[in-house]
Parts: C-alpha cells; sequence; structure tokens
C-alpha cells in the first residue's frame, strides 16, 4: 500500500492496512518518513515503513524555460556591435564626502515591499509561460517539467517497492497513481506479475489547488491521466464520484466504492485512551456543544460556528483539527476574541482514529459546514459517519450528497452554506429537541452499513478477484 503521506493522521489507509492484514494479507504500507531516516512500527499484523523523500527536487518547473530565454537574450546581446567607449575624463579635484543621510526606514521598507510583489508577479509570469510552453511541446507528459516533486515519489518509493516485489500495489490517491504503475509495468517486464488498485479519494478536476501557483493543478491532471488506464482497479468514496472517475479517464468498469467509515473501538491500554473532549476544554457537562473534526481551511467554512456564538448564548465551538495552532485557526481565535467569545471557542488536536467516535459522543451537535466545491457536493466524508456513530444530530451545509441523505434520515438540520441566520435556525432547532434527530440512528442497518467492516468486505473482495489463489487468513 503506498500514500503520500505520514500514515499517522490518514484513518483510511490504517483501516485499509490492518483490515487487509486481519483478512490474511502480508500488508506493507510505505509512507513519507517526517525525516531523512527511514520509520518502522507495526499497524496490527500490517508493516509501516515511512521512507525519506529527496532534497534536490526544490528547482521550479520554469528553470528550463529561463534558462533557453536567458540564453536567447545573451545571444542577441552579442551579436550586437557595442557603442565607441568615451575617453577617459580627467580626474577631479578631491571633494570632501557628504555627511551621510538620515536613514528613510519607510520609504525603503516600501520599496522593499514593491519588489518582492515585482518578484512574485515575474515568478508568476515564468510559471504561466513554462506552463503554455510544456503542455505544448510536450501534452500530458509535461507533469515532469511542471511539479517536479511528483517525480520526487518515485525516487523514494521505486525502489523500495522493486525490492518487495508485491503480488498487489494499492495506490492511494492521485500522487501515488503513477508511483505504483511505474511499479507495476517494471515488475512485469521483470516477469514478476502484479495488479494495480487505485484508490481516488476525491475528483481532481474539482478540488480547491493545494498549491499557489498555475501549472500544479494542470501537472496532477496531466500525471492522473497518464496513469489512470494502467490501474486494474479502482475504488472511491461515493457513487457520485465513481461515475465522475468513470466518464473523465473512459474506465472499462465503474470504480467500486469503499465508504470512509469508522471501524470499532479496538483494545488498547488506558493510556491509549484520550481525556473526553468536555474535559479536554473545560466545559461544563451541563453546556451545549457544538463539534467540527476534520481539515481546518477557508473553504471548510468554520468560520460560521464562530460568527453564530453571539446569538448562541452558552454554546460552545470545539475544533478537533490536526494543527490546534495553525493559523487559520488562531485567525478564528481572535475573531471570537473581537466578538467577545473567546471563552466558547476551543481547539483540539486529533485523537487517534480508533477512539475517534467515542470522542465525539461527548458534544451534542456535530457540525459540517463546508463550501460549495465540486468534490464537497458529491461524497458523504469521514465525519459525516463520524459523527453519525458517535449519535450526534448533524448541521450540515447545503452541499448535495450531505444534505440529501441527511433530510432523508431525518438525523439533522441543513443551512444554506455561507448563511450566518440559517446556521444559528439549524442549531437552535437541533438544540431544542436532540433526542427527535438522534432517534434516526435506531432505523435498522443505517449504522450497520456504514462501517469500516462492511466497506473492509467491499475490499477484500477485490483483492481476491484480482489475485485468486492467495493464502486463507491464518494460514
Amino acid at each position: 500500500m503506498l500514500v503520500d503521506n505520514g500514515v499517522k493522521g490518514d484513518s483510511r489507509v490504517q483501516k485499509q492496512a490492518r483490515s487487509a492484514a486481519d483478512a490474511g494479507w502480508e500488508v506493507v504500507l510505505l509512507g513519507v518518513a517526517p525525516g531523512l531516516k527511514t520509520v518502522t512500527w507495526k499497524l496490527g499484523e500490517a508493516d509501516v515503513r515511512l521512507v525519506p523523500m529527496p532534497r534536490k527536487f526544490s528547482q521550479r518547473a520554469n528553470g528550463w524555460v529561463r534558462r533557453k530565454a536567458s540564453g536567447a537574450k545573451r545571444r542577441l546581446r552579442g551579436a550586437t556591435p557595442s557603442a565607441a567607449v568615451p575617453a577617459a575624463a580627467p580626474a577631479a579635484a578631491p571633494v570632501a564626502a557628504a555627511p551621510p543621510a538620515p536613514p528613510k526606514k519607510r520609504r525603503l521598507d516600501g520599496i522593499r515591499t514593491a519588489g518582492e510583489k515585482v518578484g512574485r508577479g515575474v515568478r508568476r509570469g515564468w510559471d504561466n509561460t513554462a506552463l503554455v510552453v510544456y503542455k505544448n511541446v510536450l501534452g500530458d507528459s509535461a507533469w515532469r517539467r511542471l511539479d517536479p516533486q511528483l517525480w520526487a515519489f518515485e525516487v523514494a518509493f521505486g525502489h523500495v517497492i522493486d525490492s518487495l516485489r508485491p503480488d498487489l500495489i494499492h495506490a492511494n490517491d492521485f500522487r501515488m497513481l503513477g508511483v505504483g504503475a511505474r511499479a507495476a509495468r517494471r515488475l512485469r517486464a521483470s516477469g514478476h506479475p502484479v495488479k494495480l488498485v487505485w484508490d481516488a479519494h476525491e475528483f481532481l478536476p474539482g478540488i480547491n489547488p493545494w498549491m499557489n501557483n498555475p501549472r500544479w493543478h494542470p501537472a496532477q491532471l496531466a500525471h492522473e491521466r497518464t496513469y489512470a488506464p494502467y490501474a486494474d482497479a479502482v475504488v472511491t468514496v461515493s457513487e457520485g464520484l465513481a461515475e465522475l472517475l468513470q466518464r473523465e479517464h473512459k474506465l472499462p468498469r465503474l470504480p467500486e466504492v469503499v465508504l470512509n467509515a469508522p471501524g470499532g473501538d479496538e483494545p488498547g491500554s488506558a493510556e491509549e485512551v484520550p481525556t473526553g473532549l468536555r474535559e479536554s476544554c473545560g466545559i461544563d457537562p451541563a453546556a451545549p456543544v457544538a463539534v467540527y473534526s476534520g481539515a481546518a481551511a477557508p473553504q471548510r467554512g468554520l468560520g460560521i460556528m464562530v460568527e453564530a456564538l453571539p446569538q448562541l448564548p452558552g454554546v460552545h465551538a470545539v475544533f478537533v483539527v490536526p494543527r490546534p495552532n495553525a493559523p487559520y485557526l488562531q485567525q478564528l481565535k481572535a475573531r471570537a476574541q473581537e466578538l467577545g467569545v473567546a471563552d466558547r471557542v476551543h481547539a483540539l488536536p486529533y485523537v487517534h482514529h480508533q477512539h475517534v467516535v467515542r470522542f465525539l459522543a461527548g458534544a451534542d451537535v456535530g457540525v459540517i459546514p463546508i463550501l460549495h466545491y465540486p468534490n464537497h457536493e458529491i461524497a458523504l466524508i469521514t465525519k459525516f459517519f463520524e459523527y453519525s456513530h458517535a449519535r450526534l444530530p448533524l448541521v450540515v451545509s447545503d452541499v448535495r450528497m450531505m444534505a440529501e441523505t441527511t433530510r432523508a434520515t431525518g438525523q439533522g438540520e441543513v443551512f444554506r452554506a455561507e448563511d450566518l441566520a440559517d446556521y444559528v435556525r439549524a442549531v437552535r432547532e437541533v438544540l431544542a429537541d436532540p433526542q427527535r434527530y438522534r432517534a434516526a440512528y435506531d432505523k435498522p442497518s443505517l449504522l450497520e452499513n456504514w462501517t469500516w467492516e462492511a466497506q473492509a468486505q467491499v475490499l477484500d473482495g477485490i483483492y481476491t478477484r484480482l489475485v485468486p489463489g492467495r493464502p486463507a487468513a491464518g494460514s
């Protein structure tokens, strides 16, 4: 299994590895090491190995274009006759140096700021030029030039995969697709049969680009188009995304759906069980709590939870996020200070995925305030299932899939994304009669279908179809 992160913050890949090992597969999960040394540990019966990334892929993708353009300019200058050099003027009598002028700090700071803006504009101009040149000359192969970091994953992972000689490669998301496809091609060329599973976590054409430059997103799209045909099977997180992927890449078979559903609590020592959510924040047991769990970014719409607090007396907002002190969280806390509600805004770090459901159950409302982006419309995201298993009434924005499901099950209220008044209404309605919404979870088979155990059976079926005749679990 391949993933482009450090594993510990990725519940989906952890559950994949553990459940596959429990089903009898010999699993090695490869991820990215935080430093320059390989890191290993056990995840159940699965082996986790984090490999160091190379440090020599920082050259900008426009470097080749800039070098060619600079060379051309030098040749043009060299071909231009130089003007005659005037004769040297007679030496002037020495003049006493004038006293230095007082420093003009503000002006210099302004010049420096303007210079930085010009520099960013020049770099962006070269990025746009590189994008046009490489796409026109190289087509989809341009990803190698547009985002050299994609090749860094090959340098880090490729030789490790070759040494393992796997029977099946499970590549998580778009950056690992190329690594898995190239490894499969090399292994087959050497006479070793191998199958490739591509696990598409999101619809790449519809994502909000991760990097602020014009070449990053086209590079990822070209890379995915290049290697999608190499997958022997494709899995994804929702039926809507499966249909989009099949249409985008002309896949011969509709991808199978493996939901981002939570697994049950697994046994562990008392030290591994986190302190409760309310206890971690010092919130009174009787105070109402609205919780958000997941990545923190402006497109997640978290600001509305803070803006609403002056209209929701006594309600606390808790953010369970990867980095509680990240700049975006600091902005939310600063805004809470301005609104006079700082004592009711809390940020906590992630807990282990095995304990997420139990941890979130300490809240009264599970909030998903995400904004309208293509990928937000087409899937039930991880936190939706985690809130559900915690039996929390939901307050979700009107992104299509989650809004439709919430209305159909009756497990919460839907509000118009970015509409503060409508969000306040939804929270008030849920808090007024929480048992009405919790009763939805008593419906037969609702939660049973939203478990990782059910998803693991789908995944094991795909593996078994691709690699028949493997030893049974425990043999």
